[in-house]
């Protein structure tokens, strides 16, 4: 059993940052990814962005390129997305879930029925 724990969500202005963690009990797969998804409530949960643990490869959805950076601490086993310039668009509640595979992806995948473990999520609030 994997466990997520998901952190740094908050309030903020538009144009602002925050910078969300993720915290991982084990990685026990061959190569094991962590994404980043957010949802809003009557809608799907869409994939934001993705990153192989020990490896350079990141995913982004198209909305959050150049604004939004996935990065990973092996040793702590803690992923981090940093947003900035943050828009009222993006408030949701956010993520963060894992694949242990025996495969290599490329890129990192966006698609959440492919992540087994979740977490309980964080909310970002961006108002206008």
């Amino acid at each position: 059993q994997i466990r997520l724990v998901e952190s740094g969500g908050g309030a903020v202005q538009a144009g602002g940052s925050l910078r969300l963690s993720c915290e991982v009990s084990q990685y026990i797969g061959q190569y094991n990814y962590i994404g980043w998804f957010r949802q809003v409530p009557g809608e799907g949960r869409e994939g934001v962005a993705a990153i192989w643990i020990g490896g350079v490869d990141t995913a982004y959805l198209d909305s959050v390129k150049g604004r939004f950076t996935v990065s990973e601490d092996t040793d702590s086993r803690t992923v981090f997305l940093q947003m900035n310039s943050l828009k009222p668009e993006d408030s949701a509640m956010y993520y963060c879930a894992s694949i242990s595979s025996q495969w290599y992806l490329n890129p990192p995948p966006l698609q959440k029925n492919l992540y087994a473990y979740w977490g309980q999520g964080t909310q970002v609030s961006v108002s206008s």
